[in-house]
């Protein structure tokens, strides 16, 4: 791995290993452009490519991803590449670094237009302890859960970029106790840690994705907070499943790692049992496993770390039963883990579980107590990585403060 010519931490989550891609702007220009996180910067890739001469400019150059998005594999090494030699040739650096931005005072944009939105339910710690707290007595996963990805369609018009705020979630709910369903806000709001997956290139209507060709479809993984209001989706989940409980706002982080600097982090998946049908299974030597760390804070405090290698269902696999009906992908199609959870109290990815549906608050380091999100509170995930030559790839971070429901 080369060394960048910049004054970069050893420990940093933007190294040269990294190199997320994101949509930014500055207070000077505020117009929005692709870059590229490094140490404590921004490059702004496409004004770089312009002053080097570069053919790449076309496809940097506009306010989202998705141009680069659909060029595809062969397009996303060559920008990797460039912009790893721009960024590590010395000769370079008098005329890479007029480029350079600050990273903190940068305005940052949702880095993709959004196409369609799917959210799964991959992990069976996380199922398994949403069934023993809705269905106790009976078996915690439904007959259909260990043989295939569950997931429901989401709105793609309110995925929103880390900082948003979100304002609570007004609809039906209705108690056990209650004769008949009430009108107002939610008063069960909660999170859910997930990771994301944008694709870059597009299939046409009746095709196919193999496990195999996950890595040909999709761009890389960011960040993503699944809001939920709980009351309202117990009320209108049955028979159709999410709707309004999850539609008001998903929050992702502004920032995008590739699948290629992920290739010290792929691991085996958990076993399966049964074995999946023969499009779901896993290609020997090629796992998409992913070995991720994440944490949430809510108000500044740590309150879980959730382990993605131990998520059931992997992106390739998501990907492949997504299509396996013909669903047409469309470049800036995004799809989302499901909530991240591992067998121990503290690794869970949703207050639902961690204040075990408000019969165990969560207690707080400052005295407070939480069993789901109040007006003000902020919510925070992060994630890192390894990377090569015991490098950590970041994440960077999803957050979202909860505003009054209004009106």
């Amino acid at each position: 791995m080369p060394a960048s010519w910049l004054d970069i931490a050893p420990d940093s989550p933007f190294g040269i290993a990294t190199l997320p891609y994101g949509v930014f702007g500055t207070e000077s220009t505020p117009a929005p452009r692709v870059g590229v996180a490094i140490g404590d910067h921004v490059l702004d890739v496409a004004a770089t490519a312009r002053a080097l001469g570069s053919s790449l400019e076309g496809l940097l150059t506009g306010p989202t991803l998705n141009p680069l998005l659909a060029a595809g594999p062969a397009a996303w090494r060559d920008v990797r590449d460039a912009v790893t030699t721009w960024l590590t040739d010395a000769t370079l650096a008098d005329r890479v670094r007029p480029h350079l931005h600050d990273r903190a005072s940068a305005r940052l944009y949702l880095p993709f237009e959004v196409a369609d939105y799917v959210d799964f339910y991959s992990c069976e710690h996380h199922a398994a302890n949403v069934g023993r707290i809705f269905r106790p007595g009976q078996p915690p996963l439904t007959p259909n859960w260990r043989h295939l990805p569950i997931g429901y369609h989401g709105r793609a018009g309110t995925v929103v970029v880390s900082g948003t705020d979100v304002v609570r979630p007004s609809g039906q709910r209705k108690g056990p106790h209650d004769q008949s369903p009430l009108f107002g806000p939610s008063t069960r709001l909660d999170i859910e840690a997930e990771v994301g997956f944008v694709v870059g290139v597009p299939t046409e209507p009746g095709t196919r994705v193999r496990v195999a060709d996950f890595a040909d479809h999709v761009f890389g993984a960011f960040l993503l907070n699944d809001w939920s209001a709980r009351d309202l989706q117990a009320w209108e989940y049955v028979p159709l499943g999410p709707f309004l409980g999850k539609s008001f706002a998903t929050s992702v982080s502004p920032w995008v790692v590739p699948l290629a600097a992920l290739a010290e982090a792929r691991v085996a998946p958990p076993a399966r049992d049964p074995e999946p049908l023969p499009y779901l299974r896993d290609v020997e030597d090629d796992p998409w496993g992913l070995d991720l760390r994440l944490e949430v804070r809510l108000n500044g405090h740590l309150v879980a770390r959730p382990p993605f290698a131990q998520m059931y269902w992997t992106p390739a696999q998501q990907l492949a039963h997504l299509t396996v009906n013909g669903a047409r992908l469309r470049t800036g199609d995004i799809y989302a883990s499901g909530t991240v959870s591992g067998p121990e109290r503290d690794q869970r990815g949703s207050l639902l579980e961690l204040a075990w549906n408000g019969e165990e608050p969560l207690r707080l380091p400052d005295g407070g107590e939480r069993s789901f999100l109040a007006d003000g509170d902020r919510v925070s995930i992060t994630a890192t990585a390894p990377g090569p030559q015991g490098s950590v790839i970041g994440f960077g971070e999803v957050t979202g403060r909860i505003l009054p429901a209004r009106g």
